[in-house]
């Protein structure tokens, strides 16, 4: 016996709108496409990526803190129009724990 379990560790990621840890399978990987934040839900688009809850609470708050542009090494503001859209409706498919974040 080598003392290894046999579940491996679940990788961990911090939401850069409430800046709380959790699993990287329970956050929403964005990405700067252009001057644009995109959702990557699969993972697989190049370039640097950010964290941040399925919830339009944690979107807001990385919006208003401006954390995607310093998050993702953009030089100016990036759009996240399409963003909002993508969470919102994410947001109604998953239900997410409103009372520890809003």
């Amino acid at each position: 016996m080598s003392g290894r379990t046999q579940a491996r560790a679940c990788p961990e990621r911090t939401c850069v709108g409430c800046r709380e840890r959790a699993a990287k399978n329970d956050l929403l990987r964005i990405v700067a496409v252009g001057d644009e934040c995109v959702p990557d839900p699969r993972g697989t688009l190049p370039g640097r990526g950010a964290y941040v809850h399925p919830a339009v609470v944690c979107l807001d708050q990385a919006v208003r803190r401006r954390a995607f542009p310093r998050a993702l090494r953009s030089t100016g503001a990036l759009d996240t129009a399409e963003l909002r859209t993508a969470v919102a409706v994410q947001a109604e498919a998953t239900p997410y724990d409103t009372e520890r974040h809003g």
